[in-house]
């Protein structure tokens, strides 16, 4: 579980990513969930889009992105999720104890 002062760390580097992928009508599914696992093993720290037509809650979605990833979620903001998850080979990002 990661600490408030982790959780703003990892805000302020998430600030200035675009979100690399887009939840829409379809939802989660497990290609989305696949692509995002390999996204954050490269990155570590991205955004989620979700779209005006996506017919599940932007939490929801959180929530399913999070644990079908395994990942750590970062913050929902407006309708954009943040997600983290430390990368096996390629730990970009040192996060403050």
């Amino acid at each position: 579980m990661l600490t408030g002062k982790q959780k703003r760390f990892l805000r302020s580097k998430a600030h200035h990513l675009t979100p690399i992928f887009q939840v829409g009508k379809g939802g989660v599914n497990e290609n989305m969930i696949k692509q995002i696992n390999d996204a954050l093993e490269a990155r570590e720290l991205l955004k989620v889009s979700v779209l005006q037509n996506c017919e599940d809650d932007k939490d929801e979605v959180a929530n399913d992105l999070t644990k079908g990833a395994r990942a750590e979620l970062v913050q929902v903001i407006g309708n954009t999720i943040v997600l983290y998850k430390e990368s096996r080979e390629n730990k970009q990002l040192e996060l403050p104890q």
